[in-house]
């Protein structure tokens, strides 16, 4: 089942599996989300919940039992709920139950929020700490932008001038060695070497936001402002960029398998709620 949201210059249409975001259509019926061909990635925005990356052997421990979590969570792969619905705005809420909880043993519901403002796409998540113990997680967003044109024809402009420094994954986690990504006039070009070993994950980044463009004109802005950590990636020869806003990124090579001691890990406390959101900005 699909739920579609729209003003006078967006219509955004989210699927209940996964809660994902599968299309972003302007008045001219442009599509600035990738479609999925899964002849490159099957995918198109999922949310990644209640990791974000890879742990190391798929597993953690708590309370002296293993679990297995696979990468960036489950949420992703489960039925969400319309709780609320407007003409321009959506509330899905997945709510934890026997399934979540073999795999992840903590009471939660999850939501996200969808709403259309203008020519923005706002995505909010909250999550609502359901049980009587400490909740341990990680949250973020998957959102890949289709590419119409060639990759070359595309760059990456930061808000801020800096040195972005970006850790290297090694089977999935963060290792030990980071690069700085070299900018000219605080921008990148687009070319797929960039992402030869996988996604370039930044652990800070002074820049609130990224604006994807395309020969040299403002594209897409996205909006991470309330996000410490942000990834980037896209698969080779495919027409499409993933700008990932996160909380919490893949285990690093040392982990300990605790989950409440993971880097980049959020502790909520119980009946507590978690709030954070994102926009997407879409240039005409």
């Amino acid at each position: 089942m699909n739920t579609t949201i729209s003003n006078s210059t967006l219509k955004a249409s989210i699927k209940h599996h996964g809660a994902e975001l599968f299309s972003l259509v302007d008045n001219q019926n442009k599509d600035y989300i990738w479609n999925g061909n899964p002849d490159y990635w099957s995918k198109h925005s999922p949310v990644l919940f209640p990791i974000v990356g890879s742990l190391k052997n798929e597993s953690y421990t708590f309370e002296k039992k293993e679990y297995n979590l696979s990468r960036h969570g489950f949420a992703r792969d489960m039925e969400f709920q319309l709780i609320e619905k407007t003409e321009s705005s959506a509330i899905f809420s997945l709510l934890y139950n026997n399934e979540t909880l073999e795999k992840y043993p903590f009471k939660f519901e999850l939501q996200i929020i969808y709403k259309l403002e203008e020519n923005k796409l706002r995505i909010g998540y909250k999550v609502i700490n359901k049980g009587e113990t400490k909740l341990p997680f990680s949250i973020g967003a998957h959102p890949a932008f289709a590419l119409p044109k060639d990759f070359s024809e595309y760059s990456i402009e930061f808000e801020k001038e800096e040195k972005p420094e970006y850790s290297l994954l090694e089977d999935g986690l963060i290792s030990n060695t980071t690069k700085i990504l070299e900018t000219s006039n605080n921008s990148v070009s687009l070319n797929y070497k960039l992402f030869e070993n996988d996604a370039l994950v930044f652990k800070t980044l002074e820049s609130n936001y990224l604006t994807i463009l395309e020969n040299s004109k403002p594209y897409i802005k996205v909006d991470y402002k309330d996000f410490p950590n942000l990834g980037i990636w896209t698969k080779e020869n495919a027409p499409f960029i993933c700008i990932e806003p996160w909380f919490g990124y893949s285990d690093t090579l040392e982990k300990s398998g605790d989950l409440f001691k993971k880097e980049g890990i959020l502790i909520l406390e119980a009946s507590q709620t978690f709030n954070t959101l994102f926009d997407i900005e879409v240039f005409q």
